[in-house]
């Protein structure tokens, strides 16, 4: 197979990564993001192991929702803390 940058494949022997479609290309490896969210990078010699897909077939992967893990409170430090009480009292 020819594999050039916008080509979507799939994996032969990795059928778990669902179809990628390839982002870059060189003389040694090109570069895929698979449907599993991980970007692989598959060496000249192994695109044997890549066949085309169907080009509707490729969702890229979800990106996470920004802020979506569960944060604490901040700790004032204790510079700020001072600040703070020297504010208070003034008042």
């Amino acid at each position: 197979m020819i594999v050039k940058r916008g080509s979507v494949v799939s994996h032969s022997v990795a059928q778990e990564w669902g179809i990628g479609k390839v982002v870059e290309v060189d003389d040694v490896r090109a570069t895929i993001r698979f449907n599993d969210g991980c970007v692989r990078k598959i060496i000249s010699s192994h695109f044997s192991d890549l066949h085309p897909a169907d080009p509707a077939s490729y969702l890229p992967p979800v990106k996470p929702v920004a802020g979506a893990k569960a944060r604490g409170a901040r700790k004032a430090s204790p510079k700020v803390k001072k600040a703070k009480e020297a504010a208070d009292a003034a008042v």
